[in-house]
């Protein structure tokens, strides 16, 4: 295929030959991933794929725009007259600012952002997921032959996104950015799908964990699966109820992944529309305490083992987000700070309509309840010992761990309260060890009433959701221990 460089130079002609054409943007996706799925103790699928999306957004003189994307190997002046046939007929845009210029960069950030323009798209292949791999096969053996045979399945996969933003007013950066994760789910066989010389078969169970780190040895994680389809053999129904519940991290990133997708907006608080939205029309709660637990919640291009796009880079406006804003550099943005909003997400017009510093989003996110680092500076050094998921589940008395969450969606965004099903793993927890299973719930919580609850927060750690991973890839959380955990009803999905 032509260099993805050259397809934004011919684009970026073409538009500049174009009598309505003001200007454009031009992004180019290189994606090049591997990926294994396996099922019934088995590798079902696997392989490597490559794919390219372009991305044009032309820009007329009254500032409206339109938008022209395709994949594989398009014509870049077809989709220019695209962009344009789309820009036909719309209003000005609303968020209209004038496009950054490398002057403008230069200004206000030092030192290069991304990697060079010219550099290849990252490749991938299968090797990449040789410790997943090499797991796998023994992982197989030792389910089919435990006494109670169990079916092991989920994916794995490893992929490099590089991506290419030209813009017409010189702007020419790149970025490749590494996305991985592993995820394993465990359920014991019926009676009915058991080897007849197997034992009696109890009630089936099943158990998920998961990880973004591709090439961590696979032994804990299976060891995990093990641990808690045994802590499952014994089942005790509970009724709805509220509880003293311990949170692991992937739990966590659930909650806080909906918090920052969906309850972050400035635009949606200033009109009224969210649980951060003040009583006087127009205003909105930065500045207010929402925990008396000092948590900073937090997105940083550049944070160690998480980093991610230091740069704007979207192919459509939002509320939040706005191409005109391309190529941005993005730097710390400090969500929640020692237990106060400090941030909601604006792009440049909206910000300068509210006074305000610019803050999109970024694709990271990060939660502690002491000092977080300052950005490209090392992490305070701790006399405190390491606190896990299972020091939190031994100060418990009576509750539950709660493992794993799915289907959360917004009911009130004036309040943020979220609902959502346990699954795959809610144990109960008697004078500060895991005594059993017992049935799934339904739950209905806030993200910020989480925080203002915590009664626990143990050490921040590398996770990933069960729900939104696949799109809030790179995290790190705490277990969390929170009282009076809302079930609201017994749920009978397994």
């Amino acid at each position: 295929m032509i260099p993805a460089p050259d397809v934004i130079e011919e684009a970026l002609r073409a538009a500049s030959r174009h009598p309505k054409c003001a200007a454009a943007i031009v992004l180019v996706e290189e994606l090049s991933q591997a990926e294994v799925r396996y099922a019934l103790n088995t590798t079902t699928t696997n392989g490597v794929r490559r794919d390219r999306t372009v991305t044009v957004i032309a820009i007329t003189a009254e500032n409206s725009v339109g938008t022209a994307r395709q994949s594989g190997t398009p014509d870049p002046a077809d989709l220019v007259k695209a962009a344009l046939a789309d820009a036909e007929g719309s209003p000005p845009a609303e968020d209209a600012m004038a496009l950054l210029t490398p002057s403008d960069l230069a200004a206000t950030h030092t030192g290069p952002i991304g990697i060079p323009f010219d550099t290849p798209p990252a490749s991938v292949d299968l090797s990449a997921l040789d410790t997943v791999l090499a797991g796998l096969a023994p992982a197989f053996t030792r389910a089919r032959n435990r006494p109670h045979p169990v079916n092991l399945a989920g994916f794995a996969e490893y992929g490099i996104t590089t991506v290419y933003l030209g813009t017409s007013t010189g702007l020419r950066l790149a970025h490749a950015q590494p996305t991985g994760a592993v995820q394993l789910s465990a359920l014991t066989a019926t009676a009915a799908s058991a080897p007849a010389s197997s034992a009696p078969a109890s009630a089936p169970a099943s158990a998920w964990i998961g990880t973004p780190d591709v090439h961590a040895d696979f032994a804990p994680l299976e060891d995990e699966i093990w641990r808690r389809l045994e802590w499952a053999a014994k089942t005790s129904p509970l009724p709805a109820g509220r509880y003293d519940v311990v949170m692991p991290p992937s739990a966590v990133t659930d909650m806080m992944a909906c918090l920052h997708f969906f309850g972050l907006s400035g635009r949606d608080a200033e009109d009224g529309r969210s649980v951060f939205s003040a009583p006087s029309p127009g205003t909105t709660r930065l500045g207010e305490l929402l925990s008396t637990t000092p948590f900073t919640l937090y997105s940083d291009p550049y944070e160690p083992g998480v980093e991610c796009l230091p740069f704007n880079a979207v192919g459509s406006s939002s509320s939040d987000v706005s191409v005109f804003d391309d190529g941005l550099p993005l730097g710390r943005t400090d969500w929640i700070h020692d237990g106060h909003l400090a941030a909601l997400q604006y792009h440049r017009a909206g910000a300068a309509h509210s006074n305000l510093k610019p803050s999109p989003y970024i694709d990271n996110l990060i939660l502690r309840a002491d000092p977080a680092p300052a950005p490209a500076s090392p992490a305070p050094t701790s006399t405190s010992t390491s606190t896990s998921t299972d020091d939190l589940v031994a100060e418990v008395e009576h509750g539950l761990l709660l493992t794993c969450l799915w289907y959360i969606r917004e009911v009130d965004p004036t309040t943020f309260l979220m609902t959502g099903l346990t699954r795959d793993g809610v144990y109960v927890i008697e004078d500060g060890k895991v005594v059993g299973a017992t049935n799934n719930f339904r739950f209905n919580e806030s993200p910020l009433d989480l925080l203002a609850r915590a009664s626990r927060v143990g050490t921040p750690v590398r996770s990933l959701a069960r729900e939104w991973g696949e799109y809030l890839n790179r995290t790190v959380m705490p277990p969390l221990r929170i009282p009076d955990f809302n079930m609201s009803s017994v749920s009978q999905a397994s």
